[in-house]
């Protein structure tokens, strides 16, 4: 994790604070910290989201010591750590993520059997429930839950391929957990 996300975050604090030295200091308790919660057994699905949102909360939490200290210095010169930011969703490398993680959804959804893709569709895409998909397939209720549910565990497996976070859980454990995308 170290080594695929450090720059990538070191940048990104650098243009925060707009200090090269406090900008490796706050990456380096993100690391920490997100290792501190893996140690703990919290299961990170995200670990480069829960480093950014860490690396966030540290650089609002060392502009607000700086502040109430006084220190001058070229983190202090932001009015307020994200203000002049835009929404997280606009930033390029969130934006980026988000893009490909759209396409990795799509391109799943796109090879599943046509039955499958339909019934999956009409659910999470066009809100019809189970019964009113099933009416308009004309197939039983229980066959697009189960066609529903094929192309949810087809998702969360492309999901976890691309971030590189194997569950390592039985399926079916799985499937009770997981929040539908």
């Amino acid at each position: 994790m170290f080594e695929r996300y450090y720059r990538e975050l070191l940048n990104f604090l650098a243009r925060k604070v707009r200090d090269r030295e406090t900008a490796a200091d706050l990456a380096q308790e993100s690391f920490a910290r997100v290792y501190a919660a893996e140690r703990k057994g919290v299961a990170v699905r995200d670990p480069r989201a829960l480093l950014y949102q860490t690396a966030r909360n540290l650089v609002t939490d060392d502009h607000r010591r700086s502040e109430a200290r006084g220190e001058p210095g070229p983190h202090n010169a932001l009015i307020e750590p994200d203000e002049q930011a835009g929404p997280e969703a606009q930033e390029p490398e969130a934006a980026l993520a988000a893009r490909q993680r759209f396409e990795a959804i799509a391109a799943v959804i796109d090879t599943l059997p046509p039955r499958c893709r339909e019934a999956f569709l009409c659910v999470k895409f066009d809100g019809l429930s189970h019964a009113e998909t099933a009416a308009r397939m004309g197939i039983a209720t229980k066959t697009v839950e189960m066609q529903v549910q094929i192309a949810l565990e087809a998702c969360w497996a492309a999901l976890e391929d691309f971030d590189g976070t194997a569950s390592g859980r039985h399926p079916s454990r799985a499937r009770k957990r997981r929040p539908t995308p």
